[in-house]
């Protein structure tokens, strides 16, 4: 029983804001794809794959973030009672489970049509390196924008089975939508992180981060926008659009205090609420 409870600890299975952060994008392009006129079981059944695939594939992320970060993690107050920092899970067992998450997920994925597969595990390579990412460059989050929306291209093909500009232009704009939410999650370990000489955003912009976060947020705003006029989505998706815009420059920005880590995590997990949102938004512009 205690090690299935360090399991669920590694897996993160107690905190969902991570894979529901990584689910939101594969159900936009599930629904933005999706002609809602036809039957709505083959929808569901395809959110719900979406669904355990994101549970899925965070948390064989966090088991090799984990292991990577080890000698990291046991230097950073938020981090050093994690199971693998601690030494009450071992590398080896670590990467037994990682082998085992990965084959369930990869049960999920040949549910799919077979472009879909080729391209979600095209995206393997993205996933398992993004940890070692904030050594080298003060953009981590940038590679984790990349990665954690690739399941909006993901959505989009599995019913289309091909991709389209629509996608694209929604997936980078979602791109910067997670490069803005993680670099206000990065100032939680920001004194931690300089001491021991991680790099990201948080500390790249840590003297004027409201600037770079309304530039983050303005150009997911545009591009949300820009995909709501090309899918034509009715008026519904315009009006919660405004809510979208409200949530993210009263609560994230207007309330935004970098020194406060506990605001910042708050902030950090609204976006759970933002990703909810513009979900309700794509579904009703297109009933």
């Amino acid at each position: 029983m205690n090690q299935f409870n360090l399991f669920i600890e590694l897996i993160r299975l107690k905190k969902p804001i991570g894979f529901m952060l990584l689910f939101w994008p594969c159900a936009w392009g599930l629904t933005l794809a999706y002609d809602f006129s036809k039957d709505l079981n083959n929808y569901f059944f395809y959110l719900t794959l979406f669904f355990l695939g994101s549970v899925l594939m965070r948390s064989a992320g966090c088991i090799v973030n984990d292991i990577i970060d080890k000698e990291f993690d046991k230097k950073v107050f938020r981090t050093k009672d994690r199971p693998i920092a601690s030494n009450q899970i071992s590398i080896r067992i670590g990467i037994f489970y990682v082998i085992i998450l990965c084959f369930l997920a990869l049960t999920v994925l040949l549910n799919f049509n077979s472009f879909t597969i080729f391209l979600a595990l095209g995206s393997m390579p993205l996933a398992f390196t993004y940890p070692l990412m904030k050594r080298f460059t003060y953009w981590p989050q940038l590679f984790l924008g990349i990665t954690f929306n690739y399941g909006l291209i993901l959505g989009w093909t599995a019913i289309k089975g091909q991709i389209d500009i629509v996608a694209i232009i929604f997936y980078l704009g979602a791109i910067f939508w997670t490069l803005g939410y993680d670099t206000i999650y990065g100032y939680q370990d920001i004194k931690d992180d300089e001491i021991i000489g991680l790099k990201s955003t948080s500390i790249k912009f840590k003297n004027n981060p409201r600037k770079f976060l309304t530039l983050c947020y303005s150009i997911f705003l545009v591009n949300l926008l820009i995909t709501g006029f090309f899918i034509e989505l009715n008026s519904f998706f315009y009006l919660t659009f405004i809510l979208i815009i409200l949530q993210m420059i009263y609560f994230q920005l207007k309330k935004l205090d970098i020194k406060n880590s506990f605001e910042c995590l708050a902030i950090f997990k609204s976006n759970n609420l933002l990703g909810l949102m513009v979900l309700i938004s794509l579904i009703g512009g297109k009933m």
